[in-house]
């Protein structure tokens, strides 16, 4: 099974009936679909509830009312084409428009869509701008998924950014490891080549996305190995999804199985408000309870993970409840003015979001006289 086939159409997937099918046709028509042989593998057919179907396999519940293409407002942070500049010393520049497969909650869907244009395939305006501003010193290549471009064009925009004295950290987000570890352990070039850039002075980072503790089969653990080896440093990050990692007995297995590989905790995200996503959100601050009570399975390598939203207005944690108010700080700001604001909200145990709590009730700001030269 090293090399894997990928599947965009519903009637390829055996194990679906007839039936189950034609109802889940309206979905594939609104929202792209993608997944392959390696990841079908790991899920239960006999279990209709089962998590790793449940990122990957449409469900008729996606089609409900509610959200937003574009939840956390990505665009009016574009400065050019595929590029984002949101905070400081951080951007974002999409490098494809493709995925080893489609999470269902993916937040950026809107790009698999036929009329999405947001990612360029010449990235060289994007990198002008990098060039043009010296505080960037940490670039993230998303998309899409970096892993699924060929070593040779990712190489190619590695090496550009690389020759950008300022830039210190690169940063690449996948689903890969997950979706396909093949990609890595079949192509010894990809990891030579990501070594090569991750020098002593200047890292690599690989950002993880599994999302539940069965992604971490014995191949994905070889990947992130052969990752690591290669002189790359790695961390995972997951959103808080509805019957896929909200049992608390579930996400503190895949917090300690992380840790026990040396890939550390480090998001976990509240889902976004996206159109088509309702079916896996949970209240925040019941996902704050889950949260603590996964950490207390944990040691403390497993309990490194920040319970964050990334809203409109920056990434917020949330940082602590009691009974009558909920405690939220912005771990990063796109307004400078609010870096490290502390805020407490009167108690609504039915929000979603920030924008679903009432004004706050008290808050705190710490001015920030000194430049700050490391990443946000």
């Amino acid at each position: 099974m090293n090399k894997q086939k990928y599947i965009t159409k519903l009637d390829k997937i055996d194990e679906l009936t007839q039936a189950e099918r034609e109802k889940l046709a309206p979905v594939g028509a609104k929202f792209a679909f993608r997944t392959n042989d390696y990841y079908n593998s790991l899920i239960n057919w006999d279990d209709p509830a089962d998590p790793i179907r449940r990122i990957v396999i449409p469900d008729v519940e996606e089609l409900d009312e509610g959200g937003r293409l574009d939840a956390s407002h990505e665009e009016s942070y574009t400065m050019a084409q595929g590029l984002q500049h949101k905070y400081t010393y951080t951007a974002l520049l999409l490098v494809n428009d493709v995925c080893g497969g489609y999470c269902r909650f993916c937040f950026r869907k809107r790009l698999f869509m036929n009329s999405a244009d947001e990612v360029p395939r010449d990235v060289s305006e994007g990198l002008e701008y990098i060039r043009r501003n010296s505080n960037l010193n940490n670039i993230l290549l998303t998309g899409g998924d970096p892993l699924l471009l060929s070593t040779d064009r990712l190489e190619k925009v590695i090496r550009e950014l690389r020759s950008i004295d300022h830039v210190k950290i690169i940063r690449i987000g996948s689903k890969i490891p997950a979706f396909n570890p093949y990609r890595i352990i079949n192509d010894p070039g990809l990891t030579q080549m990501l070594g090569k850039y991750s020098d002593d002075d200047r890292k690599i980072y690989l950002m993880a996305h599994f999302n539940h503790p069965r992604e971490l089969t014995r191949q994905a653990r070889q990947a992130m190995t052969t990752l690591m080896k290669a002189g790359v440093v790695t961390v995972n990050q997951t959103p808080l999804l509805k019957g896929v990692n909200d049992d608390p007995g579930v996400l503190g297995e895949l917090f300690n199985e992380l840790a026990y590989i040396g890939v550390p905790p480090y998001y976990l995200f509240q889902c976004r408000p996206t159109m088509g996503n309702k079916m896996f959100s949970i209240p925040l601050e019941k996902g704050f309870e889950i949260f603590e009570q996964a950490r207390m399975l944990c040691s403390g390598t497993a309990k490194r993970a920040r319970f964050v939203m990334s809203h409109a207005t920056g990434k917020l944690e949330i940082v602590g409840r009691t009974s009558d108010h909920v405690y939220i700080r912005y771990h990063r700001a796109a307004d400078p003015q609010k870096k490290a604001r502390f805020m407490v909200y009167k108690s609504n145990p039915e929000a979603y979001w920030l924008d679903d709590y009432d004004e706050v009730i008290s808050d705190y700001s710490i001015d920030h006289p000194y430049r700050c030269y490391g990443p946000e």
